[in-house]
């Protein structure tokens, strides 16, 4: 984080992410402050928060992807998730604070998976010892009068470790045994695990006896079971713990998406459990509160939230007072215009056209996308979205779908596999169903 500078963030984004440039550098400078926060003194580093943003925004135009390849971009764990998953506590639904619970679990996977890379060479040193141990027993009754018995031992140990290392007894099978752990979760299938006590729920996953089984099995496949027990016996638990919780209360962020869905004016029959109730419980994981995890306390002070909206029958300050002055920052993303469609299907890294093209030269089939061809799809996506319900970008995977899918379903038995895709063929695959106004509605 400390290298990226909110001009390098946001050219970063750019090879993912077409336009929205003010979006972007909001999400720039929140992360750039995040590092400015740490090089500041104690005592003051205390009371800088960070400062929430609010994405408005029709569907379709990057909110979600821009907070995606955000968190990507510095290694952060990250979470989406829906507003309205949510409902008030005590109806049905999920607990609000379990957001931060799932954050902690993404935490604890990706310090996990890094400290697996720290032990990992050791973790392979013990494991061809193990594999060694099971194709060669060591005797348990070793005589001093005659330790030739031992070295004989030794020298076909060390000439099995060379085999083994040089791969040639990759499919000989071995005897090993498995742990199988069980799954308590489905006695509480209607309570929803995330609403037991979280303790209790340890508790549980503890006194459930673990089942092992006896397998054979080929050393390629014993080495990738050992290598998982044994880099979890080298990996401290607690280094893991501590760690993911200073990640998840300094780095997280969190994504709530369809936040208008639970906004809108005050209810005029009774409480609006749906709504403010959701808004009312969502205030303090946004205020800053500590909440319990399985894996000890967590703090949300500094935990940076997006929220998103499309924002259409509702607006920002509909939301409760108190929750708007929680998201201080505001960015409009703007509708795509036909020159966006453009630069969506050719500009990114990883553009739509690439996509198609890389799955289908697996075939063999060469897919080329001529200039006008694109244009048409551009054109093609712009005006449904216009007539029909705006979707944004989502558009272009309805159309391209069903301007590939011929193509697609004949691949293999294709007898010439160079195809264009120029203005005509685009057109001509489509044309017929956007003229019936009903039947693109339901197709496009």
């Amino acid at each position: 984080m400390a290298e990226l500078t909110p001009r390098q963030i946001v050219q970063e984004l750019d090879r993912y992410i077409v336009g929205q440039d003010a979006a972007k550098r909001a999400v720039a400078v929140a992360i750039r402050n995040r590092w400015r926060r740490q090089n500041l003194a104690p005592d003051l580093r205390k009371d800088v928060t960070p400062k929430n943003i609010i994405m408005i925004g029709p569907t379709g135009v990057g909110k979600t992807e821009i907070a995606r390849r955000l968190a990507q971009l510095v290694g952060a764990p990250f979470l989406k998730i829906e507003a309205t998953k949510y409902t008030e506590v005590g109806y049905h639904g999920r607990d609000v604070e379990s957001m931060v619970r799932d954050l902690t679990e993404i935490a604890i996977g990706m310090v996990r998976q890094e400290q697996r890379g720290l032990v990992e060479t050791k973790a392979k040193e013990r494991v061809n010892e193990r594999i060694l141990d099971l194709l060669l027993p060591q005797s348990n009754t070793w005589d001093p009068e005659h330790p030739e018995e031992e070295d004989r031992h030794q020298r076909t140990r060390d000439k099995m470790k060379a085999r083994l290392e040089a791969g040639e007894m990759e499919d000989r099978l071995v005897e090993l045994t498995v742990d199988q752990k069980a799954v308590p979760v489905q006695i509480f299938s209607n309570l929803g695990m995330e609403q037991m006590d979280v303790d209790f729920q340890n508790m549980f996953e503890r006194i459930m006896p673990k089942q092992s089984q006896q397998r054979q099995i080929p050393i390629r496949e014993a080495r990738r079971v050992l290598l998982e027990q044994e880099a979890e016996a080298l990996i401290d638990r607690q280094v893991v713990t501590e760690k993911a919780i200073e990640l998840v209360e300094n780095q997280g962020i969190i994504f709530v998406d369809e936040l208008d869905k639970i906004c809108g004016p005050q209810s005029t029959h009774g409480p609006d459990v749906s709504r403010q109730g959701v808004q009312r419980d969502l205030l303090p994981v946004v205020e800053g509160t500590t909440v319990n995890t399985r894996y000890g306390p967590v703090r949300t002070d500094y935990v940076l939230f997006i929220a998103a909206g499309a924002f259409h029958l509702s607006k920002p300050s509909d939301l409760m007072p108190e929750l708007q002055g929680r998201f201080p920052i505001r960015v409009e993303l703007t509708d795509l215009k036909r020159e966006d469609f453009l630069r969506i299907l050719t500009e990114p890294k990883h553009a739509l056209t690439k996509q198609y093209a890389e799955l289908l030269a697996t075939e063999g089939v060469h897919l080329d996308f001529t200039r006008d061809g694109i244009e048409a799809l551009a054109d093609i996506a712009f005006e449904v979205n216009r007539t029909n319900q705006n979707i944004g970008a989502r558009r272009l995977h309805t159309i391209l779908e069903r301007v590939v899918e011929e193509i697609s379903f004949d691949g293999p038995d294709l007898k010439n596999k160079h195809v264009v895709i120029d203005g005509h063929y685009v057109r001509d695959k489509l044309t017929a169903i956007i003229e019936k106004e009903d039947l693109s509605k339901f197709i496009l």
